[in-house]
């Protein structure tokens, strides 16, 4: 009986896994795109090249400020689309990151960052809830985001751990976010300009129609990720 007990646990976990990875498999054929959807994929792309590993940006910059608004229900989505409050970008982005940080830091500055990788399928639970491709982006494309090459971030006192005044909150979907919006009080404009020219300066470079959005240089040499933050 015992032996039958364990046989059907084991294979309920094998028939779950296929299903949940054929349904992953199926998310991105849907919108004609391929995604690592498994860990296993994921560990020996990693394997193979250590540069396309995600790493944990508190790792590698372990004084940045982390704010992960998708791990809370403090978004446009109104509900928690992560699982915890995690933040990884690519080795090479995460290292370019960590230059950012430390010229910011001799100028009493610091980053605190809102996103960095995304899995695909909370891409598409955006695309499929807004219908946007100007502030979301299209799952037929996939985000920056979904490759852990683009980061959500914005400029903080050091001393005082506030933002910077910035022309509008995160993923505020107006004309006021664009990252060229002409006008702002001087101070919002200067502050807007270090923040791009910092991360400009280090190999990102701004999304034009989001001031806190940031894409690492070579993010077309990664593919698109959905592997979930637990599993990382």
């Amino acid at each position: 009986m015992r032996f039958v007990e364990l046989f059907l646990v084991v294979l309920f976990g094998i028939l779950s896994t296929f299903f949940w990875c054929s349904g992953q498999e199926q998310l991105g054929a849907k919108y004609g795109v391929r995604a690592v959807s498994t860990v296993e994929d994921y560990k020996r792309t990693c394997q193979q090249d250590t540069n396309q590993c995600l790493v944990a940006l508190k790792d590698i910059i372990p004084e940045v400020v982390l704010d992960i608004k998708y791990a809370s229900e403090q978004n446009f989505m109104k509900k928690k689309m992560y699982s915890r409050a995690g933040a990884y970008l690519r080795l090479p982005a995460a290292r370019a990151l960590r230059a950012v940080q430390q010229e910011l830091n001799a100028r009493g500055l610091g980053l605190k960052v809102f996103d960095a990788y995304r899995p695909y399928r909370v891409t598409v639970a955006f695309y499929e809830q807004t219908k946007d491709t100007v502030y979301v982006a299209s799952p037929r494309k996939g985000s920056r985001h979904n490759r852990g090459c683009a980061v959500d971030l914005t400029l903080i006192d050091l001393k005082s751990g506030s933002e910077l005044a910035m022309p509008t909150s995160f993923d505020a979907f107006t004309p006021q976010a664009h990252a060229d919006y002409p006008d702002l009080p001087k101070e919002i404009r200067e502050n807007r300009a270090l923040l791009k020219a910092v991360m400009t300066k280090h190999g990102f470079r701004v999304y034009p129609e989001e001031w806190w959005h940031f894409d690492y240089k070579n993010w077309s040499d990664f593919e698109l990720l959905d592997i979930a933050f637990d599993d990382l």
